[in-house]
């Protein structure tokens, strides 16, 4: 049993794990290098940088333990990193990558160390210099912090207080601008609507005559003996008249207009009120003429 596992147990040993892939990932602020081994990676990691000239510099990377097929160059177009070439040597693979200026390189494992993460990106150290030193400069000057000008939270609320009255004050304008010009308008649909009756009287009553010849009764319902209700056809429209010893449009029709005596006689119905108002209006004209013609003829029989 022990044989066995060390027939497993041996090869591992000898060739390590086994490069398999390699992905260059580059973002705006840095640039990384995915590589993916055959079985978990527990090998040593060695990192050597060497300068090439004033704006690029090479980074040595020894993966010990690790190997890979055949050599890889790879030329990236970004600005972290240049270059990169994977070589594979006796007990390692070496990766030599030629970086820009001011980059620097950090390696880390996958979870499962099935993976390797090469991460190219501007030097931390520098930064960190550069934020200390103007962290010094402050210290120098502490007095100038305390004189900054700081916004109060009474501030804030009163600002608010005032958006507030300025939309309560739109509203108001709003609602008074509303009540002044919504009467305007209705008076005026008032004479729209009474012009156009009036129209519609003038022509009905300009049919009565033999001028025109275009105008038809489509239906007609005496209501006393004086007066009667008449539905007159006119190019495209139908009147409801009543007509006696005044003639009075009552209604207009376009679309609904009646087609049989019964939808006449529904028609009739819903404009009763109207019909009874008129005659009533009617009869007390008369029955005031007669009582003023009375007077005068007493007056006048005294007088003889």
């Amino acid at each position: 049993m022990i044989k066995i596992i060390l027939l497993f147990i041996l090869p591992i040993s000898i060739f390590g794990s086994k490069i398999l892939s390699y992905n260059i990932y580059d973002r705006t602020d840095r640039a990384d290098v995915m590589i993916t081994f055959d079985v978990p990676y527990h090998g040593v990691i060695k990192k050597s940088i060497s300068s090439t000239s004033s704006s690029t510099r090479k980074i040595l990377v020894k993966l010990e333990g690790a190997s890979i097929e055949s050599s890889k160059l790879k030329q990236v177009s970004s600005k972290y990193i240049k270059t990169l070439a994977i070589t594979p040597l006796s007990n390692y693979v070496q990766l030599i990558a030629s970086v820009t200026d001011g980059v620097d390189l950090k390696v880390s494992k996958t979870a499962d160390a099935y993976g390797l993460r090469l991460r190219f990106q501007k030097n931390v150290t520098t930064t960190n210099k550069t934020e200390a030193k103007l962290l010094s400069m402050d210290d120098e000057q502490p007095t100038n912090l305390s004189h900054l000008p700081t916004k109060k939270a009474d501030d804030m609320t009163q600002s608010y207080y005032i958006v507030v009255t300025i939309l309560v004050i739109g509203i108001l304008i709003l609602f008074y601008i509303k009540r002044k010009v919504t009467p305007k308008n209705n008076t005026f649909q008032d004479k729209q609507t009474k012009d156009q009756k009036q129209t519609d009287l003038n022509v009905i009553s300009n049919s009565n005559g033999t001028q025109n010849t275009d105008v038809s009764i489509r239906f007609q319902k005496s209501i006393d003996e004086n007066n009667s209700v008449v539905m007159l056809d006119f190019m495209d429209q139908s009147y409801l008249v009543m007509m006696g010893s005044n003639n009075v449009l009552l209604d207009r029709f376009s679309d609904d207009k009646p087609t049989s005596q019964e939808e006449f006689n529904v028609i009739l119905q819903d404009h009763q009120q109207m019909l009874d108002n008129f005659l009533n209006s009617h009869e007390i004209q008369n029955d005031s003429g007669v009582k003023s013609y009375s007077q005068k003829a007493s007056t006048i029989s005294y007088n003889a």
